[in-house]
């Protein structure tokens, strides 16, 4: 670990060249952050996994990353196309094109007239937004919402208008002041797994005459029939104006995507700055999501598994006093708060085997970073009870009763530890 700081602070050192403006922003972040919040060190970057290690970091929640269906797919496509003909999508066409075709595919998957595969999903967020509104364009934002949304809204110019979490009523309050406009929130949220009431805020759009944009990265592929989403689920899909997804979770590839009509299509892509000025999919990434697509529709035992290992933790969890924020789904989130507490949180979770993915400012508020698992189809019981026992050991260490997540959970009078019969495992068969 020693020696990893040595090399930042040498790489520091050699920003003598810089000129001072540059040179005060980067001494900033080391003397801000790695130096007084971190002590030197780096919060995401502890110790190193070992072979014995449970890691909960990854976002392949349906433990599909290896499965050979795909991993064949891939390779194939490798030898045959190599990586095909390096362009931007805007001049994709033809009935034969592999990608327009999974752009149908998904579209039928999600219950949509079509969509648009982009190459990430910062790129369908920020395309999208940038292609939808504008300086007088009023956009509502969750204040949870991906960064990526409220990149969008920054690129397109637009004012950006925060409401309070998951708030539907402080939303209708914002509308009523500033006006119809575009209403953003996720689905599922990335930072605690919290969960948007949808209905309500289709129904308040509807209302005002708003655009209504959600963003199912993280219930893509977990949720809904046969992984549909949550909009599928809530039977949404002709409420909703666009959705959006990182295809880098539960579809474990490397893509974005927005669904939309099909006269909206053409426009999204001749518009969407993204879409014109960056590369299309590589034929190996098209060929291996659209494997994908055929895993995850016909593998519903995957979804099961993953909803039920985390109904599991979120109980046990909660039943040892932590605040969980309201999660709902398979993202669970240690909140320990200032960013010295969470790493101790994250040296006391890594020294006994635990490997979660730190996330603080700009990812979260200021005084409210967390270790957050996330909980996936291939973890075993005795994972699962591992995961439990070290989490109820390392309460004192981490002096998660004086934490402000915690003292919050206390004052809505929920805090007392809860003792019950812990909830049975769904029996479902380990992912392959």
């Amino acid at each position: 670990m020693q020696t990893t700081n040595n090399n930042w602070r040498d790489a520091h050192n050699n920003d003598a060249a810089l000129p001072a403006f540059l040179a005060a922003r980067v001494d900033r972040y080391y003397g801000e952050r790695v130096q007084q919040s971190w002590a030197g060190g780096h919060i995401m970057r502890g110790r190193v996994p070992d072979a014995n290690a449970l890691h909960l970091s990854s976002n392949d929640y349906l433990s599909i990353a290896r499965h050979p269906e795909i991993v064949d797919a891939m390779a194939s496509s490798i030898r045959n196309e190599g990586n095909g003909l390096l362009m931007s999508g805007v001049f994709l066409h033809g009935d034969d094109c592999p990608q327009l075709q999974l752009e149908d595919a998904f579209a039928r998957y999600m219950g949509a007239e079509t969509s648009v595969l982009c190459q990430s999903g910062f790129a369908a967020n920020t395309g999208l937004i940038q292609s939808i509104a504008n300086a007088q364009t009023p956009v509502y934002v969750d204040m949870m919402a991906h960064m990526s949304l409220w990149e969008g809204v920054r690129s397109a110019g637009a004012k950006a208008i925060s409401f309070f979490h998951n708030d539907v009523e402080h939303l209708e309050q914002r509308i009523l002041r500033y006006g119809p406009g575009i209403v953003i929130v996720d689905s599922v949220y990335s930072t605690n797994g919290s969960v948007c009431p949808l209905q309500a805020f289709a129904d308040v759009c509807a209302a005002h005459d708003c655009v209504f944009v959600v963003d199912e990265s993280h219930s893509l592929g977990t949720h809904g029939p046969h992984g549909a989403g949550m909009v599928a689920e809530l039977g949404l899909t002709d409420r909703v104006h666009f959705r959006t997804a990182s295809l880098a979770k539960a579809f474990a590839g490397r893509a974005g995507i927005v669904t939309c009509s099909r006269r909206f299509q053409e426009y999204f892509k001749c518009e969407a700055l993204p879409a014109i000025f960056s590369s299309t999919l590589l034929p190996h990434e098209t060929a291996g999501l659209a494997a994908t697509l055929a895993v995850i529709q016909r593998d519903d035992w995957r979804r099961a598994r993953v909803a039920a290992n985390a109904r599991y933790l979120r109980s046990r969890l909660t039943d040892l006093g932590y605040n969980l924020n309201g999660s709902e789904t398979q993202i669970i989130a240690l909140e320990a708060g200032p960013e010295p507490q969470t790493i101790v949180l994250r040296d006391a979770l890594e020294a006994r085997g635990i490997f979660g993915s730190v996330f603080c400012a700009p990812a979260t508020a200021q005084n409210r970073s967390l270790v957050r698992l996330s909980i996936n189809a291939a973890l075993a019981e005795s994972e699962l009870e591992r995961l439990v026992d070290v989490c109820e050991a390392i309460r004192d260490e981490v002096q998660m009763w004086n934490w402000p997540s915690t003292r919050r959970l206390m004052e809505r009078g929920a805090g007392r530890v809860r003792v019950l019969q812990a909830p049975t495992l769904v029996n479902l068969p380990v992912a392959a």
